[in-house]
């Protein structure tokens, strides 16, 4: 059992890193990035999110930058490589490919479900919750 005062320093490390995260997505961020911003080691960051997040730095990350790129396919009217570039991605494949594993549809499939009003399948969807 971890004593009270170490569960309550990773939980602060871990919303601090979310904070950061989720108000930068779209930049170049690394897990040395985030912890010397948040005043904390590499290892006890990831220990943070490990125990508090139930998560890695890298799932939290991409699932950020994911639900962001939904909502900009969905609400905008912009290509899927400007999307791409929006959420912090260079290459429009890598981001194709990125999405497709969390979404379970393609960008431009998941796009023309939503136009139309269709969902897709809930067993193909890998959303993962960050907090």
């Amino acid at each position: 059992m971890q004593r009270p005062a170490t569960i309550r320093h990773r939980t602060s490390l871990y919303e601090d890193a979310v904070a950061i995260v989720e108000g930068e997505f779209q930049s170049d961020l690394s897990l040395d990035d985030i912890a010397r911003r948040v005043a904390s080691s590499r290892r006890q960051l990831q220990r943070a999110y490990a125990e508090i997040g139930r998560t890695t730095f890298r799932e939290h990350l991409t699932a950020v930058r994911m639900d962001r790129a939904a909502e900009m396919l969905q609400a905008r009217g912009l290509t899927v490589r400007e999307v791409a570039h929006r959420v912090g991605y260079r290459q429009p494949a890598q981001f194709a490919k990125a999405f497709r594993r969390h979404h379970g549809l393609a960008p431009s499939d998941f796009r023309a479900s939503r136009r139309f009003g269709a969902a897709p399948d809930s067993s193909a969807v890998g959303i993962q919750q960050a907090a």
